[in-house]
């Protein structure tokens, strides 16, 4: 079973149609779309067939229902999952000309936030996938370091995404500085490239400090990972007519997730023994999901 811990929020995403230039001062409607990246993950893995199960603390309100009746219809798991009264928390997306999307947040004192460290994760867990704002925002960002800390020490297999936003993020240098403290507890780091420029790092040096292996998603230019014995492939992004891209990173890191475990590679050892074809195949295989996310409206 591949664990997925972090938030599940409602994303608001402009309706309005490709090319439309209507000026602000006449908003479009926003549809309410299940989202939160490592929600999107563990409904993808779902739906690729791998056994995954959603460790986070979702509201009982109407979008905390339709949340977990999102991770139920993709099969997944939710017996790890927390519930409390707060309300769900909010994205309001700002969709780019070329579909990127910016995200404002409405997360004060909601649910996700108040996540606690579970007792212990089922004893069948091969890999736990964690990152975004769940990292950032306290007091439940303390327990999903902890969770990453004690699940990596056991030997569990660790995917990080960071997914920076940086309107979330009260003081960037003391985030740095605790993203480089996580590293030792990552057996696979994945990042974009907006994450590499802004957390101010480079691929060798992170694989470095602990991870086996980091992928670098370059949006239209494809993805790139190095690995710790020196390996370095690079794949072209797959052609799709894009929509937008919200959730395509988030695509990417169940791709690598369900190809590493068809692979029996969710080790380091793994990781590194793959070597250059079958990192090629693998992200190939993130590529083409990626492509099937932008070709959709939200997540």
């Amino acid at each position: 079973m591949i664990v997925v811990a972090g938030e599940a929020l409602i994303d608001l995403v402009p309706q309005r149609a490709a090319g439309d230039r209507t000026d602000n001062a006449t908003p479009a409607p926003l549809l309410p779309r299940l989202g939160g990246g490592p929600f999107n993950t563990a409904v993808a893995l779902g739906r690729l067939g791998s056994p995954a199960a959603f460790c986070s603390r979702i509201s009982e309100d109407v979008f905390g229902d339709m949340l977990m009746e999102g991770l139920r219809t993709a099969g997944v798991d939710t017996s790890l999952v927390q519930r409390g009264h707060e309300p769900t928390t909010l994205a309001v997306a700002a969709l780019g000309p070329d579909g990127s999307a910016g995200f404002g947040f409405y997360a004060e004192g909601s649910a996700d936030r108040l996540f606690e460290l579970p007792h212990a994760l089922p004893p069948e867990v091969r890999a736990l996938a964690l990152g975004t704002c769940a990292l950032v925002l306290e007091p439940g960002a303390s327990a999903y370091e902890a969770l990453l800390r004690r699940e990596s020490s056991r030997g569990v297999f660790t995917l990080l995404d960071p997914n920076v936003r940086p309107a979330v993020i009260p003081d960037a240098d003391a985030y740095r500085t605790r993203f480089t403290g996580w590293l030792p507890s990552v057996t696979l780091l994945k990042l974009s490239v907006d994450d590499a420029e802004w957390l101010g790092g480079v691929p060798a040096e992170w694989t470095a400090r602990g991870p086996a292996a980091v992928v670098l998603t370059r949006g239209a230019e494809g993805l790139s990972v190095w690995t710790a014995d020196g390996t370095e492939v690079s794949v072209p992004a797959a052609e799709v007519s894009v929509v937008d891209t919200i959730g395509a990173g988030d695509a990417v890191n169940a791709a690598l997730l369900h190809a590493l475990a068809t692979r029996d590679a969710l080790s380091p050892a793994g990781v590194v023994g793959l070597g250059s074809a079958g990192w090629r195949e693998v992200l190939a295989f993130a590529a083409e999901s990626a492509a099937e996310v932008c070709a959709r409206a939200g997540a």
